[in-house]
């Protein structure tokens, strides 16, 4: 089942609200049909836009910035969110980053890996997500694999993460009993 329609069926299962994310390859943007068929999934489906996340890798955007931008216009007309991944181990340049409509910035893992052993990763981490907040964007730190790791993203305020430590890759049913695991556990009375 193609994400969008597994979202149709976990909302109506009343589990929710969820986002979910899709990554996007440069063929796929530059296909003429990638904006009437997101806008068509988004109307079959019921899709809230701001519940569907379409991920790029930054060299998406540099290739051609200008078709890029026309692109994530468009895509931001439909209200959908949009995610720059993998950030800074592309090309990206900083004068760029302001001019794309990005709503979400995910931190590369390469250098979330190295935050227990580096300070110059710590150091570009930490600023990072400063740039991001500034910018008004949702941060991400990708690749979270250790404690350790939480712990050193959590010191430097990163407010979001995702990776192994957190959760390993999840099938639709095992995702549908965590979230109904969950759910029960919060209905529990606190003792």
């Amino acid at each position: 089942m193609s994400a969008p329609f597994q979202w149709v069926a976990w909302r109506a299962a009343g589990i929710g609200p969820l986002r979910i994310a899709i990554n996007v390859s440069p063929p796929e943007m530059r296909d003429r049909d990638f904006i009437p068929c997101v806008s068509r999934i988004l109307t079959e489906t019921g899709l809230d836009p701001a519940d569907l996340e379409i991920e790029l890798r930054e060299t998406v955007l540099m290739q051609d910035s200008q078709f890029a931008l026309e692109v994530l216009s468009a895509l931001k007309e439909l209200h959908v969110q949009l995610a720059l991944d993998d950030f800074g181990t592309g090309y990206s340049s900083l004068s760029h980053l302001n001019l794309f409509p990005i709503d979400i910035l995910k931190i590369d893992q390469s250098f979330v890996r190295e935050l227990s052993t580096s300070a110059g990763a710590s150091s570009i981490v930490g600023a990072v997500i400063g740039m991001g907040k500034n910018l008004g964007m949702q941060v991400v730190a990708e690749g979270v694999e250790s404690r350790e790791q939480l712990t050193c993203l959590q010191q430097l305020a990163c407010p979001q993460g995702q990776g192994f430590y957190l959760s390993e890759p999840l099938t639709a049913a095992e995702f549908t009993r965590l979230c109904r695991r969950r759910e029960a556990e919060s209905a529990s009375p606190v003792m």
